[in-house]
């Protein structure tokens, strides 16, 4: 971060927060679609505000410690470039182009503003990236709030820490660190997004992959009531280990190290020398894998939110229903084909029974053989395709109708809408992880988007799937019917429709594999 105490140059945007002065830029707002028609708030140009910090450096005593809010500063904090990221070095090709900023102060937001008057109070939505909670950056493309400040909506883009350091668990301190990040940050918007012309008052967290996980997270953890008013979990990928999974992986990475796996321990261990030993201990790997493909169906990711008792009190599905925020607004929705080329077809796969194939990746004899009698789990294009269907319910599809259904079931809870991603480009890859992403930033034209959606994807989409999102932040309603425990949802596609009970090969699997439940520590 650079500080001044010079003027500011030229007529940058300069906002003065509660923490110290911060200088951005202006850029120019991208054009609406015909389709999608001009926003009356929309401006000819946006603030952006980049590598805010939130938090203090998490280096030395604060590496495996809560995070500490920033303290103010003097002069001028020039927020023209994104600040450094807890993801290290080259992460090669991703779905998601996201690059890594080397550098200690990596605690911090961006903010992209229609409006720098305070009185203006238009809605914000708070983006959480995903990355399965070991990698993912802010700093990406793909993630430009644009389109979102065009259509008068503050978006702010938040980093947290990553891996072991933000979610091992690590006898001596405090566990969910980066659940406590999210925390943080959302407590800094509460207290300086009206300086960006933003209303702490309607604030949507919205977020993909582990970033939708993070949402379900937020709605369920004390430290984060009363500071978001609407929720939109994108393909969640949801951790769920236990407290004693987690300290079996902690013990296992503290022998890789060869140190004690507690505070004192860990903290001999060089960030590069975790980072390299903690796929060891986090990824399935021969000559478990198997096993361990059985637990990722079944648990969920290996590393992430720990049901602590305290800071995340139970799972996903209990906290969206019940938890201290359950009463808010909630969207939620996934891809048709999450994983879709996950199996390699050919050989011994395609001789194998396919009912004893899912039994081995986890499902119940009954699960299994009302999955494969489902109609839309049926598929003439192999085995693996079938495995492929099978792992997206399991892992992504399955939390849909689950949190719809415990939702309705509670009177406390507030609203939920569902969604089903379908549309596909005309040549594979088809509609999987991440597809949606640009769609709901309106950016088809950010660079690696023909990676996922082909050459010319349906502008009149992506007005649609944005258009959803800014809706809820605006009204608290994304524009379609709400999900009563078994649909409607809305279909995005060409044409965009709503159907009832679209999650069906999903819903098949509920009770199907050893469920998901509360923990305690």
């Amino acid at each position: 971060m650079c500080l001044s105490d010079t003027p500011h140059r030229g007529d940058a945007p300069l906002v003065r927060t509660p923490s110290g002065r911060v200088r951005g830029q202006w850029v120019t707002a991208p054009a609406s679609s015909p389709s999608a028609g001009q926003h009356p708030q929309t401006p000819a140009e946006l603030a952006v505000f980049r590598g805010i910090p939130y938090a203090e450096p998490p280096v030395g005593p604060l590496r495996f410690a809560p995070p500490v809010p920033r303290s103010p500063w003097e002069g001028v904090l020039d927020a023209t470039d994104f600040g450094p990221t807890p993801l290290r070095g080259d992460a090669g090709m991703t779905l998601i182009p996201e690059r890594s900023v080397p550098g200690d102060d990596t605690l911090s937001v961006n903010v992209w503003t229609p409006s720098l008057d305070p009185a203006s109070r238009v809605p914000v939505v708070v983006w959480i990236h995903g990355g399965g909670f070991i990698s993912g950056s802010p700093v990406s493309p793909w993630y430009d709030g644009s389109a979102f400040a065009r259509d008068g909506v503050v978006l702010v883009t938040l980093s947290y820490r990553l891996g072991f350091t933000g979610f091992g668990w690590i006898e001596g301190t405090t566990p969910n660190r980066g659940v406590l990040d999210w925390i943080c940050a959302l407590e800094w918007v509460h207290r300086h997004i009206a300086a960006f012309g933003g209303d702490p008052d309607r604030v949507t967290i919205a977020g993909q992959s582990a970033g939708g996980s993070a949402v379900l997270t937020l709605l369920g953890a004390p430290g984060a009531a009363g500071l978001f008013s609407a929720a939109y979990a994108m393909s969640a990928a949801i951790a769920d280990p236990s407290a004693e999974a987690a300290r079996a992986r902690a013990q296992r990475l503290a022998r890789l190290a060869g140190v004690a796996p507690d505070l004192a321990g860990f903290s001999e261990v060089p960030e590069a020398r975790l980072l390299q030993l903690q796929p060891k201990a986090t990824s399935p790997a021969p000559p478990h894998l198997l096993h361990e493909l059985h637990g990722l169906l079944r648990d969920g990711l290996m590393i992430g939110p720990v049901a602590d008792g305290s800071i995340v009190p139970g799972d996903a599905a209990t906290g969206a229903a019940c938890g201290t925020s359950s009463a808010v607004p909630l969207v939620l929705g996934t891809a048709d084909q999450e994983l879709a080329g996950l199996f390699s077809g050919g050989g011994l796969l395609d001789r194998a029974p396919r009912r004893a194939l899912l039994r081995a990746l986890g499902a119940t004899g009954e699960g299994a053989r009302r999955w494969l009698a489902d109609p839309s789990a049926a598929t003439d294009s192999g085995t693996a395709a079938m495995l492929g269907r099978y792992a997206t319910d399991a892992i992504f599809r399955s939390w849909v109708p689950r949190i719809a259904a415990a939702r309705s079931a509670e009177a406390a809870a507030g609203p939920t809408w569902s969604y089903r991603f379908s549309w596909h480009a005309d040549a594979p890859p088809y509609a999987g992880h991440c597809i949606d992403v640009p769609f709901v930033f309106d950016r088809l034209d950010a660079p690696g988007v023909n990676r996922v959606a082909g050459e010319h994807p349906p502008q009149a989409l992506a007005d649609a799937v944005h258009g959803g999102l800014v809706r809820l932040a605006e009204t608290g309603d994304p524009g379609w019917t709400a999900d009563e425990g078994a649909g409607p949802s809305r279909i995005f596609d060409t044409p965009v429709d709503e159907r009832r009970d679209a999650y069906s090969s999903a819903r098949a699997l509920l009770g199907a594999v050893a469920p998901l439940v509360a923990r305690r520590p």
